[in-house]
């Protein structure tokens, strides 16, 4: 069985990186490299501390590689097939590519320059929780880092697309408060607080408001039985936007339709929001986007540069000053049970970091 597979294999979904973080730990130590946990389990919710390992190279200085060891849920055990050259879940769950596949990468670099030193040192970190709010990354003591640029192996798309723009995220939690009766005798003395959710909800734009902002109220918890009119209803909502002060202009919309949906019924409502992670906008200069863009040429790869509407580690790096960018690594479907990654693409990531390396050893 592949390496890749039997990481895979290791059920890792957040909250639970035990086991893969000790089967990483474990091949790495085999190459005879010291590895470091930090105390991030606590403070990130993770079952596992952060993996780091740091590999001296020819050229003074170091390049961050990075990718998460946690996945997204799932149900059963995950069986990994190889049909035809792709990798793909055999059963009902995902295939844990989202991240195993940058893992593995990560790993069988680490194996490379274990007997001879790499054109420029090595970073390597492993986070944890990043599935749930980039728990890990956020925890991680950046200070240890030496690295002058760093890469995170993290977007489901063609090997080649280069990020240079991700959204900021606030989340949203409102609860309303209203007045609990029976629905059957006396439903006029009852003020229903999922009545008043749905009316705020209603009332909110919701969607893809514009080319780099959505907002979405996903999850909603209320009432006791059908026959009581809810006397409490809870709603959760989130606002994603690349400009800064877009998201919270857009958060802010939707608690005051929650306020005015709650006064016009003449109920309460608690509104609490919290940052998550913030977004950015690479600039032109950027010394890590321009190796990562001449390593991908090297390599025959035209780079292409998007933005998402989704958060990475590489947020969390930017946040604390670091040139960092997110690299799209050849898997496909993540998240599902169609999730999906071609055999050669573990390889051509491996050449493309290999790549790095070089063009950051002539430019750090």
């Amino acid at each position: 069985m592949s390496r890749f597979a039997r990481l895979c294999e290791i059920a890792s979904p957040t909250g639970e990186e035990r086991a893969v973080a000790d089967a990483v730990r474990a091949e790495l130590e085999s190459f005879g490299l010291e590895v470091e946990e930090d105390d991030a389990a606590g403070p990130a919710g993770a079952g596992a501390g952060n993996l780091f390992c740091r590999i001296p190279g020819v050229a003074p200085g170091f390049v961050m590689i990075a990718s998460h060891l946690d996945t997204v849920p799932h149900e059963g055990p995950i069986e990994v097939v190889l049909e035809d050259g792709i990798y793909a879940s055999g059963g009902d769950t995902i295939l844990g590519a989202d991240n195993k596949a940058a893992v593995t990468v990560m790993v069988e670099l680490a194996s490379r320059y274990s007997q001879k030193p790499p054109p420029i040192g090595i970073e390597l970190l492993f986070t944890v929780a990043e599935e749930q709010g980039l728990r890990g990354a956020a925890a991680f003591d950046t200070s240890k880092l030496h690295s002058a640029v760093s890469y995170v192996l993290d977007h489901a798309t063609d090997i080649g697309e280069v990020i240079t723009a991700a959204p900021s995220l606030h989340q949203m939690t409102a609860e309303f408060q209203g007045v609990e009766a029976h629905a059957g005798l006396v439903p006029e003395a009852g003020r229903s607080a999922i009545a008043v959710a749905a009316r705020a909800i209603d009332s909110m734009e919701l969607g893809r408001l514009d080319d780099g902002t959505t907002a979405n109220v996903g999850m909603i918890e209320g009432g006791t039985s059908t026959n009581v009119i809810p006397g409490s209803c809870r709603i959760h909502g989130e606002a994603r936007a690349v400009e800064p002060g877009r998201v919270a202009e857009v958060i802010a919309a939707m608690s005051d339709a929650c306020v005015w949906a709650a006064s016009e019924a003449g109920c309460e409502v608690d509104i609490v929001t919290r940052e998550v992670f913030r977004g950015y906008r690479l600039p032109e200069d950027s010394p890590a986007l321009t190796i990562a863009e001449l390593a991908l040429k090297d390599q025959g790869i035209e780079p292409k540069r998007v933005a998402t509407g989704g958060g990475s580690d590489a947020n969390v790096f930017i946040k604390a000053g670091f040139d960092s960018v997110l690299l799209a690594n050849g898997t496909y479907g993540n998240h599902t049970s169609s999730e999906s990654v071609p055999q050669a693409n573990l390889g051509t990531m491996l050449e493309v970091c290999e790549a790095i390396l070089v063009e950051a050893a002539k430019r750090c």
